[in-house]
């Protein structure tokens, strides 16, 4: 095994975690983006709680991302663009 490669016995979160994280960078690349977590749920294989509770994570440890809380209109809208 690579060192690049992870090994299976890496924790549930981390992956879902990278998982929203590459898929944030993908659709911010272009330019900002707002979305609600159950619009983007089927995308990234999470439900819309798991993604807001990732999302706070995301602020903290993403730093090429610039993550925040936009507005709450019956769920939460975050907003997205590169850093």
């Amino acid at each position: 095994m690579s060192a690049t490669q992870n090994p299976s016995t890496d924790s549930e979160p981390v992956s879902k975690e990278t998982r929203l994280a590459d898929y944030l960078r993908e659709k911010a690349n272009d330019g900002e983006m707002y979305f609600k977590s159950k619009f983007i749920a089927d995308d990234v294989g999470l439900s819309p709680k798991e993604i807001g509770a990732l999302m706070v994570k995301l602020r903290d440890s993403a730093t090429d991302l610039e993550i925040e809380k936009w507005s709450y209109t019956s769920a939460t809208t975050w907003r997205v663009a590169q850093a």
